[in-house]
């Protein structure tokens, strides 16, 4: 075996681990074009003929295919953890804010964090909110109040 064949077989062996990961995580990245580049090189310098390469080529799609089955069957079993599946429930008081829930905020006043052309951000007690001004125009620094929540819209005018 040459020197070159030797380097072949390693790009194949690193192409192979390299699509392995892209297949793991979502997207498509590094991992994915450094392996697709590794395979190409791998077969371009372990082919010793046309023939050889084209079947060299019908080998590695098949075995990414079955690569590809046995990553997604651990990663939709429950023994594998999917990398980007949420697993915690959010429940009880956590789920959703209310319009009720945002009542205690009227009548506090604060400062156009932002221009308000209607939607901006206000500040009230160094915490900031996205608001609506009612259809008017608030410059930025300007005192404003918030009047009403609907639709879980914090609604403000100007002071």
């Amino acid at each position: 075996m040459s020197v070159l064949e030797i380097i072949g077989i390693i790009l194949l062996i690193a192409g192979f681990v390299l699509v392995g990961i892209e297949m793991g995580i979502p997207g498509f990245g590094v991992p994915g074009i450094s392996g697709i580049i590794c395979l190409a090189a791998g077969v371009l310098m372990t082919a010793k003929s046309l023939e050889t390469g084209i079947i060299m080529v019908v080998v590695i799609i098949v075995l990414l295919t079955i690569m590809m089955v046995v990553i997604m069957t651990l990663l939709s079993s429950k023994k594998a953890k999917a990398p980007i599946v949420l697993k915690n429930d959010v429940k009880g008081e956590q789920e959703f804010l209310n319009a009720s829930d945002m009542e205690y905020l009227i009548g506090k006043t604060g400062v156009a964090a932002t221009d308000l052309r209607p939607g901006g951000k206000g500040s009230f007690d160094g915490i900031y909110f996205d608001v609506l001004s009612e259809g008017m125009y608030v410059k930025k620094g300007q005192g404003i109040k918030i009047t009403r929540i609907k639709d879980n819209k914090i609604i403000v005018m100007e002071e």
